[in-house]
C-alpha cells in the first residue's frame, strides 16, 4: 500500500490548502510505504483520500488493506480536510471513509457534496464535546466555574470542535472569561496525559471515536444549550463513476461499515506505536467475518 505527499502537489494540481474542520491526528508519515504486496488477483489502481486525523487513519488504513489483498494497487493520500473533499469531487480521488455529518463538514458538504457520491455511514455515534477526566467534580458545562486557570485545551484552529468550543465560551455565562488555547491533537493528548497522570484539572476539545477514550477514564461534559451539535455519522464518499469503473471497490467502500470499538482497538495500537498498516492488518486477520460481509461476492 502506497502512500503518496499530496500536500506538496497541491500547488500543480490547484487543489487549495484549508484548515481541518475537526479533530485531527497525527502518528503517521506520508512518505511511507505500507503493507504487503497484493494478495488477490484482482487489479487496478484505488486512491483514497484521508485527513490524518486518529479516526481516518485507522479506517483508512483497514479499507486499504482489504483491497490490497483483493489484489488492488492501493495509494493512500494524507490531505488537508477541504482538499480531502475536493480531490474526491475533482476525480483526483476515488474516495474516502472520512466524512463527518452532518455537522462538523457541514460547509465541506454543501460545497461539494454533491459532485460525489455519498455511500452512507460506515460509523454511527460519532460526537464532538467538551471533555474531561472522571475524577473532575463537574458533569455539565454549565458546571464550569473557574476549573483548569479558565483554560480549554484544544486543537488546530479553525477545527470545527475548536469552532463550537468558541461558540460555547459566547453562549454560556459561566464561562466568561475562558479562553479556547489552540495547539494541534498531539499536543491536546499530550497535555491530557500529563493532566490526568497528575490528577490535575483540565478540559480539552473532545471527539470519539478516538483512542483516549480506551486509554483514560473520561466523561463528555453535558450541553445543555447545544452548541456541539447532535451525534454524528462517519460516512464514505466515492467519486462519480467509481461503479462503472472499478464496481468491486465500490462494493467494498459501500459494504464497509464498523463500530466505534472496531475503530477505537485500532486507533489504540496505533496511539502505543503501532505502524498504522500493521495494525490494520492485524485487525483484518482478527476480524475476517466483518471482512468477508464487506467483501461477499467478489471473486479474487
Amino acid at each position: 500500500m502506497k502512500k503518496f505527499n499530496w500536500k506538496r502537489l497541491g500547488v500543480v494540481l490547484g487543489l487549495s490548502t484549508a484548515l481541518f474542520a475537526a479533530g485531527c491526528g497525527s502518528g503517521d508519515d506520508s512518505s511511507s510505504e505500507t503493507g504487503d504486496d497484493a494478495a488477490g488477483s484482482l487489479n487496478g489502481e484505488v486512491e483514497l483520500a484521508y485527513v490524518e486525523w486518529d479516526t481516518e487513519i485507522a479506517s483508512t488504513h483497514v479499507v486499504g488493506k482489504v483491497l490490497e489483498d483483493l489484489g488492488f494497487d492501493v495509494t493512500l493520500t494524507p490531505l488537508d480536510n477541504a482538499v480531502m473533499w475536493e480531490a474526491v469531487a475533482n476525480g483526483e480521488a476515488d474516495g474516502m471513509v472520512a466524512a463527518w455529518l452532518p455537522g462538523t463538514h457541514e460547509a465541506q458538504f454543501e460545497n461539494y457534496g454533491d459532485q460525489m457520491i455519498d455511500l452512507g455511514p460506515n460509523l454511527e455515534g460519532a460526537k464532538i464535546g467538551l471533555v474531561v477526566p472522571s475524577y473532575m467534580d463537574v458533569d455539565s458545562i454549565e458546571d464550569l466555574s473557574d476549573e483548569a486557570n479558565k483554560i480549554i485545551t484544544g486543537i488546530e484552529p479553525g477545527a470545527g470542535v475548536v469552532a463550537a468550543s468558541e461558540l460555547a465560551v459566547e453562549e454560556y455565562d459561566n464561562l466568561d472569561g475562558w479562553e479556547v488555547q489552540t495547539s494541534s491533537s498531539g499536543a491536546m493528548t499530550t497535555e491530557l496525559r500529563t493532566a490526568y497522570e497528575n490528577e490535575e484539572d483540565i478540559i480539552v476539545t473532545g471527539w470519539s471515536p478516538h483512542w483516549k477514550f480506551q486509554a483514560f477514564d473520561l466523561k463528555y461534559l453535558d450541553d445543555p444549550k447545544g452548541t456541539f451539535g447532535e451525534a454524528e455519522t462517519i460516512n464514505t464518499m466515492v467519486r462519480e463513476g467509481l461503479e462503472e469503473d472499478l464496481p468491486e471497490v465500490y462494493q467494498v467502500l459501500d459494504n464497509f461499515h464498523w463500530s466505534t470499538e472496531d475503530m477505537e482497538e485500532v486507533m489504540l495500537k496505533i496511539s502505543d506505536g503501532a505502524n498504522p498498516a500493521d495494525a490494520a492488518a492485524e485487525w483484518v486477520e482478527n476480524n475476517q467475518d466483518k471482512v468477508d460481509e464487506w467483501t461477499e461476492g467478489i471473486e479474487e
